[in-house]
């Protein structure tokens, strides 16, 4: 065979290795709603930056007379693209071949990619689609993965998209992602699937009921962000990476600035009075440059809000609590949540934000039953860990644990606080702190509702105001409410300069 034969050989190999599992199979594919392996990379990564590797690895199935049909690529297409100009590494389960399954030389493909990924210090695209791992290869390869996702854990971002099923190792692989993507009406997530549930449980159930889009967008907060389309997801996944660095040794990147940095913000009109339940989204936004804000688990643990903006072009962290949900308290699915986020900005030095409305740990038998304690211990370690700069700022109330678990006090390790005038800052809610300290006087008053309501005031006026807490230091600065953005801005300009040490324990014991 000459030069010119062994080149158009080539040519027709790499056509059938595009084509995956074949025609059928892509059809079938397309039939579901879902892009392929090969159109999902395309729509993800910046035009014609995909470079491939290990087109022609090949599964092992055919050794064992269970799949006579050689299928190049062993059911995942791996290699490293750019977005956004930035090289990204990625890999895509290809559920055309093999339904996706993940084999030996499946395995090590992704092995490979990640171990050069993380070489390289650049993020980490997992486009996850398989019937799970591929038992014909036993024993199960998955754990060549999961030592991956652990080496390159805090190292570079890791990103896991869910595009079809996900069950057993690829969940558990997905989980330690640092961000998990999933697509309504095609995304499932599961530890074992329905008919794995029915054996051992006897339960009907759907594998939408069970491990769908919403159920872990919402019930389990397994996945950070939920989408109506593929091609929505793949568009917030550029966007999610806009606020990321490439590894722990950069800083995130900064975008040109289009917002006035000494804008005023109209706080007041957002507050409206002391009383009255009011979105936090809408300072977060009035706060942020041009009101942009990417939310993070926003349909689980609604009463704290996290997620990424930008001030004056820098990203930045944003955790806050949400007055009109539980008041804003802070639950034990509102501890794993801010706990996970703030130890990812904390990894890839990205500065924190805190907004803190406050009353205190939402408390009650199921959720003492359920461990309150020991999840709010995670987010209060995880506050601990933090080098990065951060700045809180007392919104409105501040009570209780809540100093301390919203990583408002300068004991804590906060760089600056700052509380608005009309901020409330005491250890007990003026009227369960009425309660205990004038319960005598108030039972022994001839009006005592009348009583009660006085000496809540009193205690108010006293003690739940900014002023006590600035006397003592626990508070920086207090300011007008309009001169918050800029003031926040001119806060993080100054600590940028922050030195960053880490102790040199081998790692702490957090209370997982």
């Amino acid at each position: 065979m000459g030069w010119k034969e062994k080149i158009e050989e080539l040519k027709e190999k790499e056509k059938t290795a595009r084509l995956g599992g074949g025609l059928k199979q892509i059809e079938k594919q397309h039939a579901l709603g879902k892009l392929t392996a090969r159109e999902r990379i395309e729509h993800l990564l910046d035009p014609s930056s995909f470079m491939e590797i290990g087109m022609f690895v090949t599964h092992r199935c055919y050794d064992f007379g269970m799949d006579r049909q050689r299928i190049w690529g062993d059911a995942v297409v791996t290699g490293s693209g750019r977005i956004d100009g930035r090289t990204v590494h990625v890999y895509a389960q290809d559920f055309t071949a093999l339904g996706g399954s993940l084999g030996e030389y499946h395995a090590k493909k992704i092995g490979d990619i990640m171990d050069t990924a993380i070489a390289r210090e650049v993020p980490i695209i997992a486009l996850n689609d398989s019937g799970g791992a591929r038992i014909q290869e036993g024993p199960p390869h998955y754990a060549v993965v999961f030592q991956r996702n652990y080496l390159a854990s805090g190292v570079v971002p890791q990103i896991a998209v869910i595009l079809g099923p996900c069950s057993g190792g690829a969940a558990i692989s997905a989980s330690l992602a640092d961000f998990v993507f999933m697509v309504k009406g095609i995304s499932q997530m599961f530890a074992s699937g329905p008919r794995v549930v029915r054996a051992l449980t006897g339960e009907e159930i759907s594998a939408e009921e069970l491990g769908g889009a919403q159920v872990h967008g919402g019930r389990s907060g397994v996945a950070h962000f939920v989408t109506d389309s593929e091609e929505e997801c793949f568009q917030k996944v550029r966007y999610l990476l806009s606020f990321l660095p490439s590894s722990y040794r950069e800083n995130p990147p900064r975008i040109l600035p289009k917002d006035n940095p000494d804008r005023e913000v109209e706080i007041e009109s957002i507050l409206d009075n002391g009383q009255t339940p009011y979105d936090m989204r809408s300072v977060i936004r009035s706060i942020l440059d041009e009101g942009k804000f990417l939310e993070v688990q926003e349909s689980f643990a609604q009463n704290l809000i996290v997620g990424f903006g930008h001030l004056h072009g820098f990203p930045t962290g944003i955790v806050a609590n949400q007055p009109i949900v539980l008041k804003g308290m802070v639950d034990l699915d509102a501890s794993d949540k801010a706990a996970r986020f703030i130890r990812f900005c904390d990894a890839f030095n990205i500065p924190l934000l805190n907004l803190v409305d406050c009353p205190g740990y939402y408390s009650g038998k199921d959720q003492e039953h359920r461990g309150l304690i020991r999840h709010a211990a995670k987010m209060l370690y995880a506050y601990g860990e933090v080098i990065v700069p951060r700045v809180a700022i007392a919104v409105r109330k501040v009570y209780g644990a809540g100093i301390s678990g919203m990583g408002i006090s300068k004991a804590f390790g906060t760089d600056l606080t700052i509380a608005f005038p009309f901020a409330e800052i005491a250890v007990m809610e003026p009227e369960a702190a009425a309660n205990v300290i004038f319960k005598d006087e108030i039972a022994q008053s001839p009006n005592p509702e009348e009583r009660r309501t006085q000496k809540i005031q009193e205690y108010r006026d006293k003690f739940a105001n900014p002023y006590v807490a600035a006397e003592r230091g626990w508070v920086d600065v207090i300011i007008e409410p309009r001169q918050v953005r800029s003031f926040v801005i001119k806060a993080f300009e100054r600590l940028r300069t922050k030195k960053r040490v880490r102790s040199e324990k081998n790692h702490g014991t957090i209370p997982l």
